[in-house]
């Protein structure tokens, strides 16, 4: 888009990602507040994947922030929205502590497009400078291609990756890796001190099928090691509920393996105390479905104040 601008004669400068390569850590958009005071208007085009721990859906929040601070200052934020990849389903609960900077309160899986969070953000923060979104539906790409066709980031390399983002995301945060670096990330799961599985030594799961493999990241956690673990494998046109499947099976290496740890910011992505009970060993696999199912139902009345398109959220069944 930037090229349109350039070619008009009113582009200023461009913001891009800091790293294009394999780490989901560096991936960031990162402005400066002197740079937005320059600026008479901010147009964000990004992929959002539908879950409230992507990098990028963090930076706009943080962008927002900013502009916030600029008061009377600040420009003029356009947002160029795009259909969510992991469509309208719901997953997860909305943080019930305190979380990651710059996340607004929603579900894992949130089901909303970015300019539904820019207005639910907006609303929370208190937002007085100008916000304009340009619908999803104004291109023909929206309406008849893919939601997208280029990679949103590098650990998102696929379509299906959307649908195991909400509770793979939470591997990146344990000393188990969720294959960066190799061309399956979140799909992949193990370590070097994982021994070989047998498919029925795992959590199962509706919708998806367990593989026992091993794999080698070319970057990221144990580069260049070999792991051993498991592929998640989508089971097509079934629903598959990512983040309690999750826990699910972080429980299980937790109870098997002594090496699998949780890095502190861990439970900060993860923002609520049920689930980090279940995960300590605390309470039942029922306790958190219901539990979880409560809180989607919860945050599907909250998210309809804020969608811009016929259809609505909602939880798989």
């Amino acid at each position: 888009m930037w090229d349109i601008f350039a070619s008009r004669g009113n582009l200023a400068t461009v913001f891009n990602p800091r790293e294009a390569e394999l780490t989901p850590g560096t991936n960031h958009i990162v402005c400066e507040a002197d740079q937005l005071r320059e600026l008479s208007a901010v147009v964000v085009e990004i992929q959002d994947v539908g879950v409230r721990y992507f990098n990028y859906t963090k930076d706009v929040m943080q962008l927002m922030e900013m502009l916030a601070l600029l008061g009377d200052e600040a420009p003029s934020l356009y947002i160029v929205d795009h259909l969510n990849p992991s469509g309208r389903v719901v997953e997860g609960t909305i943080p019930a502590v305190a979380g990651e900077m710059y996340v607004p309160k929603v579900a894992h899986r949130h089901g909303l497009t970015l300019g539904e969070l820019v207005n639910l953000y907006a609303s929370e923060m208190g937002a007085r400078f100008p916000i304009h979104v340009i619908s999803a539906m104004a291109t023909d790409a929206n309406r008849q291609l893919m939601p997208w066709t280029i990679a949103p980031a590098s650990d998102i390399p696929g379509l299906f990756t959307s649908y195991l983002y909400s509770g793979g995301g939470l591997w990146n945060n344990t000393t188990l890796s969720p294959g960066i670096g190799t061309s399956r990330p979140y799909e992949y799961i193990g370590a070097p001190f994982v021994k070989p599985l047998r498919p029925e030594d795992l959590p199962q799961a509706h919708g998806a099928l367990l593989r026992p493999c091993s794999f080698t990241p070319a970057a990221g956690r144990y580069a260049g090691e070999r792991c051993f673990g498991f592929q998640i494998m989508l089971v097509p046109g079934e629903p598959y509920h990512s983040l309690l499947h999750t826990l699910h099976l972080m429980r299980w290496f937790r109870e098997h393996y002594s090496a699998f740890e949780f890095e502190p910011a861990f439970w900060t992505k993860l923002a609520d105390p049920v689930l980090e009970a279940y995960l300590r060993e605390d309470i039942s696999f029922d306790v958190v479905q219901e539990h979880v199912k409560m809180e989607e139902q919860k945050w599907i009345r909250k998210a309809k104040r804020y969608i811009l398109y016929e259809d609505a959220p909602y939880r798989m069944k």
